[in-house]
């Protein structure tokens, strides 16, 4: 017999805006510790140092996680020239210097090799993993490692401001698994000065906004007060990207129980997409001749 998952029911989004400090895994448990969830994870680390949107995902919303992983990101930053450094941001040790300042013209000349499909290698201090362990914790025990670059679609890279001869300001949404420090690493190469990112902002996510986002101290003021709910955005919010089609009440059944389902409307063979009733989620799926076909099943 399974063992029962303590904690509550609760399914659905909770969009945080992370301050500087507080890491990722921090803002998952302070979120699930307000609902006392059954289940939750995240769509997207941020670096402990950045701030802005992370978007946690309680109960049957953690099954959307790798939608909203896949979806474009916007981050604004600040470059700081003249100095690389071990982390690519200004937490790490400075490696090297260099006296050379860019222009605005030379900014915006660099920038079109940053957009579209691009290769990018990871920070020695990132996630990423090498022989089975992170790479930020052999960084920590001084290993110096090779990491192989990895493709990237930025989908747009702007200057904002250069409010010094020191500093650029800049904004990128870019798809998965963008470094927005190795950004600052190569832009700064490229440019012959060095540089690296001074502070980070995430101000999307998917469907999710800035604007839209409680903080951790908001947060645990409702969930006092036994109002945590309102923080609660339905799970539906990351199926937005997909098109929505009504289970009929035989598909319905079907559905819940894992199998294709009958759904009214069309849409061209092999379509991803996503069958309700009631305007509840119940699985996404392929569409195949009047069938979803789901490959995840919601559970409530």
């Amino acid at each position: 017999m399974a063992r029962k998952r303590k904690g509550n029911p609760v399914h659905g989004w909770v969009v945080v805006d992370k301050p500087a400090g507080m890491g990722s895994t921090e803002v998952v448990s302070l979120v699930r510790r307000a609902f006392e969830a059954q289940k939750a994870g995240h769509a997207g680390t941020l670096d402990p140092d950045a701030t802005g949107v992370l978007a946690v995902a309680l109960g049957e919303a953690t099954k959307t996680v790798p939608l909203i992983a896949e979806a474009l990101k916007c981050y604004r930053f600040r470059v700081t020239f003249g100095a690389a450094t071990s982390t690519d941001d200004a937490a790490g040790a400075v490696l090297a210097t260099s006296a050379l300042r860019p222009s605005r013209d030379d900014i915006l000349a660099a920038l079109p090799g940053f957009r579209g499909q691009i290769s990018q290698v990871p920070p020695q201090v990132s996630a990423v993993k090498v022989d089975g362990e992170r790479a930020y914790d052999l960084a920590r025990e001084g290993v110096q490692m090779d990491l192989a670059a990895r493709p990237l679609w930025v989908d747009r890279l702007e200057l904002l401001d250069q409010p010094d001869a020191d500093h650029a300001d800049l904004e990128m949404v870019c798809g998965k698994g963008g470094y927005v420090r190795a950004i600052a690493r190569d832009l700064g190469a490229v440019l012959g000065c060095l540089g690296h990112v001074q502070w980070l902002r995430r101000s999307w996510s998917g469907p999710f906004r800035a604007e839209d986002a409680v903080t951790p101290d908001a947060l645990r003021a409702l969930a006092e007060a036994g109002r945590q709910d309102e923080a609660l955005l339905p799970l539906e919010i990351a199926l937005g990207d997909l098109p929505q089609l009504q289970a009929t009440p035989e598909g319905a059944v079907r559905l819940r129980h894992g199998n294709a389902g009958r759904v009214l409307g069309h849409l061209p063979w092999g379509e991803a997409a996503w069958a309700s009733d009631q305007g509840q989620a119940l699985a996404v799926g392929v569409y195949r001749d009047g069938e979803l076909h789901p490959n995840r099943v919601f559970n409530r």
